[in-house]
């Protein structure tokens, strides 16, 4: 499994995108989908990686940089094929790792509350975070699960 900063240019990584926004619409209200677009995550202040075995992609996420103390983790998401198969943990453990190394204490994120997002809720808890109230520009809503991790 190789994890690697993605520049976003690749057809696979538009359509694993693409599926993402999809499945967060159909999953939620328009009006509390937090997932962000192609454009918004070539932000400079978000690093996005995709995870490959051979020629095949597995997954992606994005450590957005909200301040230099705290990150917010994007776009987790793996294809299909790579369900329950430790691609989404390894990622998970490599943005931690990451933030880590850019000095942050304290990596947070957004999730739905609905079934469709327990198993996602699941993999965070397994790693430590645990929920907390709203962060950043987020607000209280009955659609999000907010959850944290010290890094310290």
């Amino acid at each position: 499994m190789d994890i690697r900063i993605d520049d976003l240019s690749g057809p696979e990584v538009k359509r694993i995108l693409t599926e993402h926004l999809e499945d967060m619409y159909a999953s939620s209200p328009a009006e509390c989908v937090f997932a962000l677009d192609l454009d918004a995550l070539k932000q400079p202040s978000i690093t996005f990686w995709s995870v490959w075995q051979d020629k095949q992609l597995l997954g992606c996420g994005a450590l957005k940089a909200l301040s230099t103390e705290q990150g917010e983790i994007k776009s987790m998401r793996t294809t299909q094929a790579a369900r329950n198969k430790g691609v989404a943990s390894s990622l998970l453990q490599h943005i931690i790792q990451q933030a880590r190394l850019r000095g942050m204490s304290e990596l947070s994120l957004e999730t739905g509350s609905t079934d469709f997002f327990a198993p996602a809720r699941k993999l965070y808890a397994k790693h430590g975070f645990s929920e907390c109230g709203p962060f950043a520009d987020y607000k209280l809503d009955p659609h999000s699960v907010f959850m944290t991790k010290s890094l310290a």
